[in-house]
């Protein structure tokens, strides 16, 4: 009975991981003040998922288009299955790190679901780079660089929420996970993103997961020291970092 009950749990946490970070229709399930936090060891899951889909479509596009259409399509999926949910928190995060002069001016405008002038920028860099990045990945990596941003910028979520405190205590996605996520809960993903990045580059693995691990390092020290902890625009802008950090040890060794 235990058992049961026990993996009906694990399932709606699953549930609720692609419902958090995908438009991928999914069952209805309960969901309780605890459930994101729970859910977010599948995290890394839900990137593999999305990342496999990335490499399924340039592998089913490339002999019919060339490199730099197969890019844009591939990227245009990968914004159409988050809903551009981290690129919109990267946008608020470029105008509020960028606009605000101390804690509360910067948590104010990253209040504001308006695109200022940084966010514009950082989007439009994001895009551009990631498609230049991806149409410059060597083709018989391609599958496995993809997949491995994907899970790595998704893992990048457990540490933030495992080390950092919310910058906000009420009214905030960052509420939601910040300091809220377990030691077990990060062991868990961390081991499984690394196993899937390990299988697929096998000796070009260290690279990225290297990388991965500066850009969760350096972003959560500026987010600490600029507004005290995380929001949930943090944690999109990283995840975007990463993915880019990712991509571009990839285009390092074509």
């Amino acid at each position: 009975m235990k058992t049961a009950s026990h993996m009906r749990r694990l399932g709606e946490e699953l549930v609720a991981a692609f419902q958090f970070l995908t438009r991928i229709p999914m069952p209805p399930t309960r969901f309780e003040a605890d459930s994101l936090p729970r859910a977010i060891k599948f995290f890394p899951l839900v990137g593999l998922v999305v990342g496999s889909g990335a490499a399924l479509l340039q592998r089913f596009l490339m002999p019919h288009l060339n490199r730099s259409l197969v890019a844009l399509v591939v990227l245009t999926y990968l914004v159409l299955i988050t809903g551009c949910f981290h690129e919109d928190g990267l946008a608020d995060a470029a105008d509020g790190f960028g606009g605000g002069w101390d804690k509360e001016q910067i948590l104010v405008i990253l209040k504001d679901s308006r695109i200022g002038s940084y966010g514009a920028t950082a989007l439009i860099l994001s895009l551009l780079g990631r498609y230049l990045l991806l149409a410059s990945l060597p083709l018989e990596h391609f599958a496995a660089y993809v997949i491995s941003a994907h899970v790595l910028c998704r893992w990048s979520s457990l540490p933030l929420s495992y080390l950092l405190s919310p910058a906000r205590e009420k009214d905030s996605q960052g509420a939601r996970i910040a300091h809220l996520t377990s030691l077990s809960s990060l062991a868990v993903g961390s081991f499984f993103s690394f196993a899937i990045v390990i299988f697929s580059l096998r000796g070009a693995a260290a690279a990225p997961i290297v990388a991965t691990l500066l850009v969760v390092l350096l972003s959560g020290w500026f987010y600490h020291k600029k507004i005290g902890g995380v929001t949930g625009d943090c944690f999109g802008a990283t995840n975007q970092l990463a993915e880019i950090a990712v991509y571009l040890c990839g285009g390092w060794h074509a």
